[in-house]
């Protein structure tokens, strides 16, 4: 599996766990608050917002949350002023990292990631240095156990779909970020079940990664990314073996 989505099912099967929920909500508030400023409160006609609100349901946010962070980022209701920055660098075996936050505070965050960084066992970049490597996809994994191949296949190029691949107990689809909402209506209209949905950057190659150790060492990396608070997302071009994700993530 490789780091764009690989990461992204591990993440869901490690669950949202209790202790994590107030971080993950904070984490959304914020995206929410940001496409609300960039964009207006409307989710009909403000598309990046209509994206974090459902990512909120998903995580099962209240609504008086969401209505909060959205009159946040409107100025009906005063909060902190987020900016959104990239950050780029390397991990172990060279894997290229792209790090998304948004942050009240530039000088504490960088220091931050860049810690991160060294701390497990690679380095922050010149910015540029590795963002060439990656595109922006719309993002959706389905369960193999959900749907035939070749009927999610048809429904799915149908609706958009750039591509499919089955990567073992998952079928992974890629496409447009403007096909997105239409793709993922459409799925949901034939009620299949959706493991996970996103906006990623996808890498335009992989580097394989073959032992254990190293896919611990770089999936470490990647949690630790996650559990900074003001880390949106990060990113990567591993290729992780099924039998060794399981092993380097038990």
């Amino acid at each position: 599996m490789s780091g764009h989505s690989h990461w992204a099912t591990i993440k869901h099967k490690k669950g949202a766990a209790d202790a994590k929920r107030g971080k993950i909500w904070s984490k959304i508030a914020r995206m929410i608050i940001v496409a609300a400023k960039n964009g207006g409160g409307d989710p009909d006609s403000n598309l990046t917002l209509r994206y974090a609100i459902d990512k909120a349901k998903a995580a099962n946010m209240p609504k008086d949350t969401i209505e909060k962070a959205v009159k946040k980022g409107t100025g009906d209701v005063e909060g902190a002023s987020f900016e959104s920055i990239q950050y780029e660098g390397y991990g172990p075996s060279g894997v290229a990292i792209l790090v998304e936050v948004l942050t009240d505070n530039r000088n504490r965050t960088g220091p931050e990631i860049k810690r991160i960084f060294e701390k497990g066992g690679g380095s922050m970049g010149t910015p540029g240095c590795v963002s060439w490597m990656f595109s922006k996809k719309g993002m959706i994994a389905i369960s193999t156990s959900a749907i035939g191949e070749d009927d999610l296949m048809e429904l799915v190029l149908g609706a958009g779909a750039d591509d499919m691949q089955n990567v073992g107990e998952v079928y992974e689809i890629t496409c447009d970020p403007a096909a997105y909402e239409g793709l993922k209506k459409a799925i949901e209209a034939k009620n299949i079940p959706i493991q996970s949905a996103e906006i990623s950057m996808v890498p335009q190659n992989v580097i394989p990664i073959p032992d254990v150790e190293t896919a611990r060492k770089i999936l470490r990396l990647m949690d630790a990314f996650d559990d900074q608070d003001d880390v949106q997302n990060a990113h990567a071009n591993f290729d992780i073996p099924e039998e060794i994700a399981a092993q380097a993530s038990s």
